[in-house]
């Protein structure tokens, strides 16, 4: 999504990644259960706020389950997003979530983490911008909130999408031409692309260079000090023993010294 771009140019921007290293994802599935991390053990305890998880591009809540479940046992109130499947348009999928933002913001009392991976971290990021009085912080997994450079199968899979998704609102003129484009003026593509992200919620990057659906430069902050690299893939982010690590301090607020696991 760069800023700048020609008029009506797609968000998607098609690169060379190795999608081959997808398929061993189930590596990090498996050495997450493996680690005493898993269990809660060597983490830093929650303080009963509320932590949003949100799933990426096509996936539902039901696959972040065992973050979800994780996060209860090191003691924190973990919230599944309820946007339904993440193939909707964005703009209506961030109204969801700000929806369970609110719910969870006031049966906790306090503000929420947000937890969003791939496409849920823009998401997640488009939350903190237009409601930071509910969100005290946002972590991203692989978000390409830069601009979407993903591998072209990938993309082949999103055109087809947005076509089954836009094309009929725009034959009942509920959206216009620039909807998926970089001249999108939806409340979403304001948030991503234009808006900068409020001073009062704190917001880090996981990323990982082993990513074989985005260009994982499209996934890092201006400023490193908000960056952590990790070795997962794209999907095994979300079952990442590292990630669970990071996680577990930066919920904690612990500001972590080395910045790559």
């Amino acid at each position: 999504m760069a800023r700048g771009a020609a008029q009506n140019e797609s968000l998607f921007i098609p690169t060379n990644r190795p999608l081959w290293r997808e398929a061993f994802f189930g590596l990090d599935w498996l050495a997450l259960r493996a680690s005493p991390v898993f269990y809660g053990f060597g983490v830093p305890p929650g303080d009963g706020s509320a932590v949003i998880v949100v799933p990426g591009f096509l996936g539902s809540d039901r696959y972040l389950t065992d973050m979800y479940l994780w996060l209860g046992r090191i003691g924190y109130r973990a919230y599944f997003s309820r946007i339904g499947r993440n193939l909707d348009c964005p703009d209506l999928l961030t109204q969801r979530l700000i929806a369970t933002a609110e719910r969870a913001a006031d049966e906790t009392g306090g503000p929420v983490h947000i937890v969003g991976h791939s496409l849920g971290g823009l998401l997640a990021r488009a939350v903190g911008v237009q409601r930071p009085d509910l969100v005290q912080q946002v972590i991203t997994m692989g978000a390409p909130f830069r601009d979407i450079r993903a591998h072209p199968l990938v993309l082949a899979v999103a055109d087809l999408v947005r076509f089954g998704v836009i094309m009929p609102r725009r034959a009942r003129a509920e959206v216009d031409d620039l909807c998926f484009t970089d001249e999108c003026g939806c409340a979403f593509a304001r948030s991503v692309l234009d808006e900068e992200f409020p001073a009062n919620v704190a917001h880090w990057s996981i990323y990982s260079r082993n990513d074989g659906v985005v260009d994982w430069r499209s996934c890092v902050e201006d400023d490193d000090s908000l960056n952590i690299e990790v070795g997962a893939t794209h999907v095994g982010m979300a079952f990442s023993r590292a990630v669970y690590e990071w996680l577990g301090d930066l919920l904690a607020g612990a500001a972590p010294a080395s910045m790559s696991a």
